[in-house]
């Protein structure tokens, strides 16, 4: 069983500048999904690989211990290029090096670095007794739920709930899950579709049962610094 691990971090951030090598707690962010990928690739001997445009980010992953080869195509450097794509590029160019095809993939996101081993553990053992399954994604159970108190327009004008059901509260309705963003498995397959998109009619979750968000914006990086810094982290990422 071959596990090749992405981690695709770009230079470019209108949100949070420079955020995958902005420090969080005295370590630039990368580093702790470096160590994730570290402790995954330990127990399959897997391959660690790095997607980046930016010679910073390249330069404090090989201090860390991780050189790379591969330099991400400018046409996948931009604020319109997908990440299926980007890691599609990693993946062949892996392949290609090494002269073998992998049999899953890992991809881990420098943005969302509150994951635990148990829970990648998991979530891959889930995938692997799926023959079905074509992918499976990091998830929370959801603030808000679209069958009660979540509402869209209807076209003329009003507004209604985004989800028909018959619900009278909030614990009643249906469950539903947001993406943490924080890791994804996919089978070698999926690579080979030609619609690929991460969710798919194969698609599995994992719930994790910690809190685990992204940061898309400065008041993000606040918060999970005020986080760190006053030891409010009670799991081990």
């Amino acid at each position: 069983m071959n596990l090749l691990i992405t981690i695709c971090a770009r230079g470019g951030s209108k949100g949070i500048p420079g955020k995958n090598i902005k420090l969080l707690n005295g370590k630039p962010l990368i580093e702790y999904t470096l160590n994730s990928a570290q402790k995954i690739s330990e127990k399959f001997n897997a391959k660690v690989s790095i997607s980046t445009d930016d010679e910073n980010i390249l330069k404090i992953c090989q201090s860390l211990g991780y050189l790379s080869m591969y330099k991400r195509p400018l046409e996948l450097s931009t604020d319109h290029a997908g990440k299926i794509d980007t890691i599609q590029d990693l993946l062949l160019f892996e392949e290609k090096e090494l002269g073998f095809t992998y049999d899953y993939i890992l991809d881990l996101d420098v943005t969302s670095p509150l994951r635990t081993q148990r829970d990648m553990l998991e979530a891959f053992e889930l995938l692997k007794n799926n023959t079905d399954a074509l992918n499976i994604f990091s998830v929370n159970k959801a603030n808000k739920n679209p069958y009660f108190n979540m509402v869209e327009e209807n076209g003329n004008g009003y507004f209604e709930l985004s989800k028909k059901g018959e619900f009278l509260t909030r614990q009643s309705a249906n469950p539903v899950f947001e993406l943490n963003a924080s890791f994804y498995f996919y089978k070698r397959e999926f690579f080979n579709l030609v619609d690929k998109t991460v969710i798919n009619s194969r698609s599995l979750i994992y719930e994790m049962n910690h809190i685990c968000f992204d940061l898309d914006h400065p008041i993000d990086f606040e918060f999970m610094s005020f986080l760190f810094e006053n030891n409010m982290i009670d799991f081990q990422i």
